[in-house]
């Protein structure tokens, strides 16, 4: 499958390199005299905030799985870091010590090895992250404040998750198997490899914006025992073998030793009036400005919902019954956004789009849904999909200049988004086939729709940064600290066709998307960028089962648990007036 965040933060680091390279004798000031290289020898400090897409895959010790063993696990990373540089010429090379505390969830279905067999449930997360890594860049620019490196060195993480069965056959003659679990808390060394950007702001303070990639071999985990019928017998615990890997995008502030934290550059404006009669694109006056534009974006989304039964027993965890995947919903959406920066360096953002899809898939699994099935999982194609998005912020840049913009910001995002399930295909279910056989297996008809809305505060840093006079390299990274959830999802085409209101809060999410963008004129700008998103409720969200049968309709309280994904590039153009 592919993923459209590969292109984000190294295309971006390769096109700004290699533009370096060919107009690096026009960016020469007109003097005889080549102005003096700016000395990146030194040690640095500081912090970050990133985010991105992860996964981890759980090997199936039983055979090859029908669905299943791989666990998305976004994260949204917070650290630091600490390094040395030495420069020869224009080359820099230096090392650099981090670490990142990773907020992260993922939930899939595993170890489907048979459709008469219970399945489990795999968790899985990183719960710390850090590297130690040796870096190579070259210098660009007149003076040499843009920094473009590629990083590379040992990785470590703290990867946190279990191992669920199931164990659903309560009204067999297994009632009384109780149910397994285990747990996975392992640290494991690994690799990484990355690319960035570094933009010297002023002697002190730089921003770096970069791109990740760690990759870790995990450890042996014992399976817990499950349970296959009918026959009704015990499958034994055996183990499964974890992977994972994580792309990551970060915006990092360096404050470099020996340097006043207060000295600007000397040939930087000093008035709002001299960089305003510069031809040069300016990103902060010290005055009113606004820019605001359009973008096309082209993405892929996920949405999965679990549903659960009620702990038995006090103290015991929710039983997962049945859950829902719709992936691979590509789509394109078109968006408009907007930039107000004031005098104060207070500022508002935000941009707003509508997206449709008509692609997608939808499987829909069942454990222990009839008596004589112990896993069913049916496939569906998704159609009429429609999406609608926007965000609002505002915030205060605390580092501003005539090239450069870096803030925090506090704001609130809104997702919803709507689409048709067609036909069903059973791709495992026990002997006969169920429920995609006789009446209901229809073909071409709408058999269910579904329905998503989320909501979630903002908090984050935003930056910007001019190199090489008209490249504009700029990022956002904001953390969701809780999530509200509601929708709705329709199961027609059934003896009692039912619905479920879905109700769902806590959780959390993380946004992230950089951009690259060059200035035709000194207003006018075109781009490419790339966006990821994710959104999880709390594991145990209320929400209701309403059965509409012929006589009477039925409404039973449920647990369940939600998520989204949403991910990919886009293009820009956009205007700006000082």
């Amino acid at each position: 499958m592919m993923r459209f965040e590969v292109l984000t933060w190294g295309a971006a680091t390769v096109a700004l390199v290699a533009s370096g390279a060919v107009n690096a004798a026009d960016l020469t000031r007109p003097e005889s005299v080549a102005p003096k290289l700016w000395s990146w020898t030194g040690g640095y400090i500081g912090g970050h905030v990133g985010g991105g897409y992860g996964r981890t895959s759980f090997s199936d010790p039983y055979g090859p799985s029908i669905y299943g063993d791989v666990v998305d696990t976004p994260a949204f990373l917070v650290g630091g870091q600490i390094g040395y540089n030495w420069q020869w010429e224009r080359w820099v090379f230096g090392v650099e010590l981090e670490g990142s505390r990773a907020v992260s969830d993922g939930t899939n279905t595993c170890l489907a090895f048979s459709s008469a067999v219970v399945i489990a449930t795999c968790n899985a997360g990183p719960s710390f992250l850090a590297t130690g890594t040796a870096r190579v860049g070259y210098t660009l620019g007149p003076q040499g404040h843009t920094l473009a490196y590629v990083k590379a060195g040992a990785a470590w993480q703290n990867n946190r998750g279990a191992i669920v069965n199931h164990n659903e056959f309560r009204h067999g003659d297994f009632a009384g198997f109780p149910r397994y679990s285990t747990r996975l808390d392992d640290g494991r060394f690994g690799a990484t490899i990355g690319v960035g950007i570094e933009q010297q702001l002023t002697p002190a303070w730089s921003v770096n914006f970069e791109y990740d990639y760690m990759g870790f071999a995990g450890p042996r985990v014992a399976t817990p025992p499950t349970m296959q019928g009918p026959p009704y017998a015990i499958v034994p615990a055996s183990t499964s073998r974890l992977s994972s890997d994580y792309h990551i995008g970060k915006i990092g502030l360096n404050y470099h030793f020996g340097a006043d934290p207060n000295t600007e550059w000397v040939d930087a404006p000093l008035h709002p009036a001299e960089a305003s009669v510069k031809t040069k694109p300016v990103l902060s006056t010290g005055d009113w400005s606004f820019e605001s534009g359009s973008r096309i974006w082209l993405s892929r989304g996920l949405f999965q919902w679990d549903f659960t039964y009620p702990p038995r027993f006090p103290g015991d965890e929710s039983v997962p019954n049945s859950r829902l995947t719709y992936h691979r919903l590509d789509g394109v959406s078109g968006e408009l956004f907007g930039r107000l920066d004031s005098p104060w360096g207070i500022f508002l953002k935000g941009y707003m789009g509508l997206g449709r899809f008509n692609k997608g898939k939808m499987n829909d699994e069942d454990s222990s849904a009839h008596k004589l099935v112990a896993y069913s999982n049916t496939l569906l194609r998704q159609a009429n999909g429609r999406f609608e998005y926007y965000t609002a912020d505002v915030g205060y840049d605390f580092l501003r200049g005539s090239s450069y913009k870096v803030g925090a910001f506090v704001g609130w995002t809104n997702y919803s988004q709507k689409s048709d399930s067609i036909g069903c295909v059973q791709t495992a279910s026990s002997s006969p086939p169920w429920p995609c056989t006789g009446k209901f297996q229809w073909q071409g008809q709408i058999s269910g729709s579904q329905d998503t809305d989320w909501n979630a505060p903002r908090i984050g840093i935003s930056a910007e940064a001019l190199m090489l006079e008209r490249w504009r390299v700029s990022a956002d990274v904001a953390y969701l600290p809780w999530t509200s959830f509601r929708g709705r999802d329709h199961h027609l085409l059934r003896p009692e066709t039912f619905f479920y209101d879905h109700r769902g809060d806590g959780g959390a999410g993380l946004q992230v998307e950089g951009a690259l963008s060059y200035f035709l004129t000194k207003n006018f700008s075109i781009g490419v960028g790339a966006r990821y998103w994710s959104m999880w409720t709390r594991k145990d969200s209320e929400g209701n089962l309403n059965v509409n049968s012929e006589h009477d309709r039925v409404q039973i309280p449920a647990l369940a648990k939600f998520r989204m994904e949403r991910w990919g590039t886009f293009l820009q153009a956009s205007y700006k007036i000082d």
